[in-house]
C-alpha cells in the first residue's frame, strides 16, 4: 500500500494527515483563520516530506459543511492535485468525519446525530449508525440544512436511540478520520474521479 493524503480545510483550522496504513500514520492541525489560502500550499508541501507527490496512491478531502471559502479551497486544491497526479480522489462530509471520530468515545452507539451551527438560525445536520463491527460509517440522514425547529422535530420523531454531537470550531482535528473514512472507500474497490469531488455548501454565502 502506498500513501494516502487528507487535506481538511472546512473551518478555519488546516488539518492534514497521511498514512500508508501499516506503519506510518502522522496528522496535524494549524489555526490559519483567514490566512488559510496564503499558507495552504507551504504547509502542504513541507507536511509531505519526506514522502513525495508519486508516493500517494489517493486523495481524500473535507467537502463541507463548512465555512465557504475554506471549503471551496480545500475542495479545488485537492481537485487540482488528483487530476494532476491522475489518482482517485475521494470527497468526505465534515459531520460524517466528526461522527467517526467521536464513535470510540461513546459507550454503544446506536445513532450518531451530527449537528453544527449554519447561518440564520439553520443547523448542518446528519446522521450516522457505525456498523456492528465497528469498521464502517452509514448514513442514515445524509448531509443537510433545516432551521433549528425542524432539527428538534427530526430528533423528537427518531425512533431509534441517538447520540448527539455537536460539531464546533476546530474541525481539522478530525482530518485522521477524513482519511480513514476515505481507506474504507478504497478497500471496498471504489476509485472515484477527481471530477466527482464536489463541494457541499448546504447554503448560499450571500442570501439574506
Amino acid at each position: 500500500m502506498k500513501y494516502a493524503l487528507a487535506i481538511h480545510t472546512a473551518s478555519s483550522d488546516l488539518g492534514l494527515a497521511i498514512s500508508n496504513f501499516e506503519a506510518e500514520a502522522r496528522s496535524q492541525t494549524w489555526n490559519l483563520g483567514r490566512d488559510l489560502s496564503t499558507h495552504l500550499h507551504v504547509h502542504l508541501a513541507e507536511f509531505l516530506h519526506p514522502q513525495s507527490w508519486k508516493d500517494l496512491a489517493f486523495i481524500a478531502v473535507a467537502k463541507g459543511p463548512g465555512g465557504f471559502t475554506g471549503t471551496r479551497i480545500g475542495v479545488v486544491t485537492a481537485r487540482t492535485l488528483a487530476q494532476q497526479l491522475e489518482i482517485p480522489l475521494f470527497a468526505i462530509s465534515t459531520l460524517a468525519a466528526i461522527a467517526w471520530s467521536e464513535r470510540t468515545t461513546i459507550a454503544n452507539p446506536a445513532h450518531l446525530a451530527v449537528q453544527m451551527r449554519a447561518q440564520r438560525n439553520e443547523i448542518f445536520c446528519a446522521i450516522y449508525q457505525v456498523t456492528p463491527e465497528g469498521s464502517e460509517l452509514r448514513t442514515l440522514l445524509p448531509d443537510t440544512v433545516m432551521g433549528s425547529e425542524t432539527w428538534q422535530q427530526t430528533l423528537k420523531d427518531w425512533t431509534t436511540p441517538y447520540h448527539l454531537i455537536q460539531a464546533e470550531g476546530g474541525l481539522g482535528a478530525s482530518v485522521s478520520s477524513l482519511l480513514d473514512l476515505a481507506h474504507h472507500h478504497w478497500q471496498q474497490g471504489k476509485r472515484p474521479h477527481w471530477s466527482e469531488a464536489l463541494p457541499f455548501y448546504g447554503q448560499h454565502p450571500v442570501q439574506g
